[in-house]
């Protein structure tokens, strides 16, 4: 079997991402150490996967019917309510939304929903025949796309409120000279995931994580408050924004 959990496995806060998830496995009756394949898309397509987390896209559209829903967690952090969250938009200079037509925005991945359909979602009110931007640039990660604007290779990027509150944290320099122009609309925070795993089993287990008070330091450091139990279709609302920003013109950019 195979866990994962890749989404904010910073260098900063892997030893506390090894602490979690040793109590978390112990709670889930597991042994695994987490797999940290440069590729961490490949646990996701694994059938042997016991454990993870996801970002929303893929959730609901590569693996749509894939992986099994598990929970949902909750973070510590501005731009979080409860089980939901939403991207931060930053440039170098507060401005107007429609003063950034013809710039350059940078974009982690062509499947984010916190770095590539947040950004559509706020500027597609703003399109032309489904232009904005000048161009996008893809950057690979979030951290990326903050060094982009930074030192001026992008104007504008949509980062994840939970990812901005890590670099803050572990990464201020990052932030230097960047200003939140916007922020995305809410939609459910990354969820947790399984392909082989009995999910009423691995509720349980996270439930007993979550309240061990032991695991407490490591969970203050990943920023993780708690986790709620959703309706797993409640994550339609991903595709239901953007579905309703297609029909109203869309907006090019990356991918999907």
């Amino acid at each position: 079997m195979i866990a994962s959990l890749p989404m904010y496995d910073w260098p900063e806060v892997r030893e506390a991402t090894d602490g979690w998830w040793s109590g978390l496995s112990r709670h889930l009756g597991s042994s695994l150490k987490l797999d940290r394949s440069a590729d961490h898309f490949a646990p996701w397509r694994s059938p042997e996967l016991l454990f993870s987390q996801t970002c929303g896209y893929p959730y609901t559209h590569e693996f749509a019917g894939i992986l099994r829903y598990v929970a949902t967690p909750h973070y510590a952090v501005d731009g979080c309510e409860g089980a939901n969250y939403c991207s931060m938009i930053l440039a170098r200079e507060q401005a107007p939304l429609e003063s950034f037509r013809r710039r350059i925005a940078a974009v982690n991945t062509p499947d984010s929903m916190s770095g590539m359909l947040a950004l559509k979602l706020v500027f597609a009110k703003f399109n032309q025949n489904g232009k904005f931007f000048a161009k996008a640039v893809q950057t690979g990660s979030h951290a990326n796309s903050l060094g982009a604007v930074r030192d001026g290779s992008a104007d504008v990027c949509a980062v994840d409120c939970v990812a901005i509150a890590l670099a803050r944290h572990y990464r201020s320099s990052l932030l230097e000279g960047l200003v939140v122009i916007a922020r995305s609309p809410l939609v459910p925070s990354l969820p947790f995931v399984t392909r082989t795993g009995n999910i009423a089993a691995l509720r349980r287990g996270l439930v007993a994580a979550c309240a061990d008070e032991k695991l407490a330091p490591f969970r203050e450091r990943l920023l993780i408050s708690g986790q709620s139990v959703l309706e797993p279709n409640i994550y339609n609302r991903i595709n239901d924004l953007e579905n309703q920003m297609q029909n109203a013109g869309g907006l090019e950019l990356l991918g999907p």
